[in-house]
Formats: structure tokens, sequence, C-alpha cells
């Protein structure tokens, strides 16, 4: 599982985004409103769903940066310049059968 370090304006924010995405859904599949009323209320909560989806992806994105970051993982840069080279075992590297 992936753990995820969000502050609670980003998270209520993803929620409801998701929140508003999901009325949007159930508003058009419903038969509780007349055709129009639907339509309208169903068309303009999935749009604003669909167009927080990117924010709110790159805030949850953020989160596992900042997770990660606090944990002390951090990403390894590659040398262009040993590519291509031969590792020599060093002691501690032979495998024990």
């Amino acid at each position: 599982m992936k753990a995820v370090a969000l502050d609670l304006p980003a998270f209520a924010f993803v929620v409801g985004t998701r929140a508003a995405l999901a009325a949007g859904v159930a508003l058009l599949v419903s038969r509780r409103l007349t055709d129009g009323q639907r339509r309208t209320a169903g068309a303009a909560l999935v749009g604003i769903g669909a167009a927080t989806t990117i924010p709110a992806m790159m805030s949850v994105l953020r989160g596992i940066r900042r997770f990660r970051a606090s944990q002390g993982e951090t990403s390894v840069d590659r040398d262009t310049r040993l590519i291509g080279t031969t590792r020599f075992p060093r002691k501690g590297d032979e495998t024990s059968a």
C-alpha cells in the first residue's frame, strides 16, 4: 500500500472533486429529475469533476513525493560516463550457494 502525505485542504479538494464527479454521474443515470434538469446538473458536476482531475492528481503526486522525502528515500542519479563499463566484484559480493 502506498502512503501519501496530504494536508487537510488538499485532501478535502481531492475528496470533494471525486464526490462532485460521482454525484454528476449519479444524476445523469437517475430518473428523479426531469430530463433537462438532470442533464444540466449532471453535466455541470461531471464537468467540474473532470476539470479538477489534473490538479487533484498533481496534489496527490506531490504528497507521495513529500512522503518519500520525509522517509529518506532519494532518487539515484545515473552517471552516463559509466555506461558500458565493467564492474569487478568486491569483497562481500560473492554469492553463497
